[in-house]
């Protein structure tokens, strides 16, 4: 018989009451440590999509408009920090194209300096650094950051890359659906044309400069070859602002196992995204098509069409921006007819987005994994369907033993780290010329 010392036994005796303790935690005992959590730490979304009619002096996010995020649904579900997107849909490659993306990212600009300088500067600031986001959050306010998403509104001036900096921007992609002057677009998997493989050499040329001016590069949408090439140009860490695992859900907009040992050897993270058909393809197909043929009903009802993204990015500027209100509309009608729908067919949910959290951090480790939306931009599942909801990713992470420190760096630290060595980095660059 082996007799243990009875510091040791003590302290068997203590692990197992906890973890006993720990599985008995009623569903009301949970929650409350979910909320607990969820009110200490900061918790940051990377992509939220922008309509400037939402920023005017009549209509703008110090009201719950229809908007998946808004101030006051920040404030019901704890979003703390909204990164919104300076967005602009790839179009033609030449001197018209241009003028048009960039006054629209000018457009998308101005309009989010309107909501934090005029609109609700009580209520909500601009961080251009971590030190800022932790200095807005802790006088109570709302942090609002910027991104951009498609570096098309750079034209051929690489001047605008500091331009964009000055206004705000903290990170920007390269390309969208569709390839740019700058890279090649995942979408050219579809029917293997390229037009750079990879990068053009104005968009190599941009990488330095976004390396110089302290501006993350963001690896969501470009392709698989300019990833590539761009972690193995960029002299800091890159970011995928809104992309989850392709080993279980296989779209081009996600990142295969290849890439996310790129982005961890690179030092980066990857902001694992709530889109639907970016997390679980079957659930989803089965779930769009019932929810598809409602959409078309209601549509029919409002003497209108229901779009697919791809038949809207088609549209004129002005018509995409005027259509999103009707997709809103319909869309919303729907979500209180489709009862019978979800039942049979159950949504994508938060479950299903935590399921690639948990890939991810097995195949790259923790420090390198975040939490992104895409909210009014395509992104909400069932659980997460705009920031109001907010607390249930933290819910779900809890229930699944993530401790707070854990829960704080998917939330912010990891993406905030990563902000601080871009920054940090283009010092040292700036220092040296």
């Amino acid at each position: 018989m082996i007799l243990m010392k009875p510091f040791k036994l003590i302290l068997l005796i203590l692990a197992l009451y906890s973890c006993n303790s720990e599985k008995k935690m009623t569903t009301e005992e949970l929650t409350q440590k979910a909320y607990q959590i969820h009110e200490r730490v900061i918790t940051l979304d990377t992509h939220n999509d922008i309509n400037v009619k939402n920023f005017t002096d009549t209509i703008n996010y110090k009201q719950r408009i229809e908007s998946q995020v808004n101030i006051p649904k920040m404030k019901e579900g704890g979003l703390d920090v909204a990164w919104f997107v300076v967005y602009t849909g790839q179009d033609s490659l030449n001197t018209i194209g241009y003028k048009n993306a960039y006054n629209n990212a000018m457009d998308k600009f101005n309009a989010i300096h309107r909501l934090v300088d005029k609109y609700a500067p009580e209520e909500i600031g601009l961080a251009l650094t971590s030190d800022d986001v932790r200095k807005i959050n802790a006088t109570g306010k709302k942090v609002a950051m910027i991104g951009i998403e498609n570096g098309y509104p750079i034209g051929t001036d690489i001047s605008n890359v500091k331009k964009f900096y000055d206004l705000g921007a903290r990170y920007m992609s390269l390309a969208h659906n569709g390839h740019s002057q700058l890279s090649d677009s995942n979408t050219g998997e579809k029917d293997s044309i390229w037009l750079h493989n990879g990068l053009s050499e104005l968009g190599r040329q941009v990488i330095v400069e976004m390396n110089k001016y302290g501006i993350m590069i963001d690896i969501s949408h470009p392709s698989k070859e300019a990833i590539k090439q761009m972690i193995s140009l960029s002299k800091a860490p890159v970011i995928a602002s809104h992309s989850s695992a392709r080993a279980l859900c296989d779209h081009s907009r996600n990142l295969d196992d290849e890439l996310l040992q790129l982005v961890k050897k690179n030092g980066g993270v990857v902001q694992t995204v709530a889109f639907k058909s970016y997390l679980n393809t079957e659930k989803f197909k089965a779930n769009d098509k019932g929810n598809k043929a409602l959409y078309h009903q209601i549509a029919k009802e409002l003497n209108t069409q229901f779009l697919e993204w791809n038949e809207i990015n088609k549209l004129q500027k002005e018509e995409q921006e005027g259509y999103y209100d009707t997709r809103e509309k319909i869309i919303k009608i729907a979500n209180t007819r489709n009862k019978k729908i979800n039942e049979e067919f159950p949504p994508v949910d938060v479950s299903d987005f935590v399921d690639h959290i948990d890939y991810l951090i097995e195949k790259m480790g923790i420090e390198h994994v975040g939490i992104s939306s895409d909210f009014d931009g395509g992104g909400g599942i069932e659980g997460w369907k705009d920031a109001s909801e907010t607390f249930n990713v933290t819910l779900e992470l809890v229930k699944r033993g993530f401790t707070e420190k854990q829960i704080s760096m998917l939330w912010s630290d990891n993406l905030l780290r990563v902000l601080d060595e871009v920054q940090k980095i283009a010092s040292e660059i700036n220092n040296k010329s």
